[in-house]
């Protein structure tokens, strides 16, 4: 005879627990939600009920347990790319101290989908999650402002709505790119490239191209459309191949990159390795964001730096205070933070012999 197979171990009860107690079920539920003493239950049946738990392995459902207290103690964050270190550090942020106040963090990758980010701000509110951390596709404003309408606690991060009362934290994207073309032009560039990444429209690259065009207007610097190229969000290799082919071609010939984000410098990286170009001598290379792997590529890439896990940190901040507090808050908050050129070697520009 075939051996019968094992079903799966029947989940423990708050009917169980009841039972073999001889108590109500109720009394129960009201033991294990914290709220024995103020119904008045003495303090030996509750000791009874929680060993008794704790023998049987109760494992509460937290969805329904949420549903009772009105809270879930989960949040949820959705970003355009998990898989890129900047969000995945800023998630860090966010995690560390969401946990120590007993929430856990759900993460999602809107992949800068605007139906896609709306399919999930859904999800997330269906189940009961406690609050949003939104790094936005900004093609979803209505959507956003419902949130906002329903006094549903959310904050936005990297990416800001203009003229909106909504709880936000960013960075000085505009100073830090104007750094970045300052440290260039100190270093002898005269014709900047810049690559900048689709969808355009996002706050963040307005910014940072605003500040790339002032900057160069301040130091008399070549300006040109056709230094800037756009790179596709899905195609960021092949993208930045092709202009790189462009800009340092006979018809250009840019003598430095200023790339708007870490993905770009990375395949710019990529991109010299490949065609034995030499950084800085044959091209200097700034990047807008600094991850771990541009302290040890050769050469090190300077790179303007966002505070992360403070981006992080203070997103979580104001968004617990929405959460925790029972009033709707009335003033949000947009905090902006500063960034940080980090010199490396890649900027370097030596001077052209006579």
């Amino acid at each position: 005879m075939a051996a019968k197979k094992k079903g799966k171990p029947k989940k423990t009860s708050l009917a169980d627990i009841a039972n073999s107690l001889g108590v109500s079920r109720t009394l129960v539920s009201m033991v294990l939600n914290g709220r024995g003493d103020e119904n008045g239950i003495n303090s030996d049946t509750q000791k009874r009920v929680l060993a008794k738990a704790k023998e049987l392995n109760y494992k509460p459902n937290q969805l329904a347990r949420g549903l009772r207290l009105g809270r879930t103690n989960t949040i949820g964050l959705i970003v355009a790319d998990i898989s890129n270190p900047f969000y995945a550090t800023v998630a860090r942020g966010i995690e560390d101290l969401a946990g120590q106040h007993g929430f856990r963090l759900m993460v999602c990758s809107s992949d800068e989908d605007s139906q896609k980010e709306s399919e999930l701000i859904q999800m997330f509110r269906d189940r009961q999650a406690d609050g949003l951390i939104i790094s936005t596709t900004q093609q979803n404003n209505d959507e956003i402002m419902a949130l906002r309408e329903d006094n549903y606690p959310f904050v936005l991060i990297d990416r800001h709505l203009e003229g909106l009362d909504i709880n936000s934290v960013t960075v000085d994207n505009h100073l830090g790119a104007t750094q970045a073309v300052d440290h260039l032009a100190q270093n002898g560039a005269k014709k900047i490239g810049l690559l900048k990444i689709s969808p355009t429209h996002l706050s963040t690259m307005r910014d940072r191209v605003s500040g790339f065009l002032d900057a160069t207007k301040t130091h008399m610097l070549a300006s040109s459309p056709d230094l800037i190229q756009e790179i596709p969000f899905n195609r960021v290799k092949e993208g930045v191949y092709e202009a790189l082919e462009y800009l340092l071609g006979d018809e250009v010939k840019a003598d430095a990159i200023f790339a708007a984000n870490n993905n770009l410098a990375a395949a710019c990286l990529e991109y010299a390795r490949e065609n034995g170009l030499n950084i800085p001598q044959d091209i200097a290379l700034l990047s807008f964001d600094d991850v771990r792997m541009f302290k040890f590529s050769y050469p090190t890439i300077t790179a303007v730096a966002q505070p992360l896990q403070e981006i992080g940190r203070q997103a979580i901040k104001l968004l617990l205070d929405e959460i925790l507090t029972k009033e709707p808050v009335v003033t949000k908050k947009q905090i902006v933070l500063p960034t940080d050129l980090v010199i490396r070697e890649s900027c370097r520009i030596p001077e052209k012999s006579i």
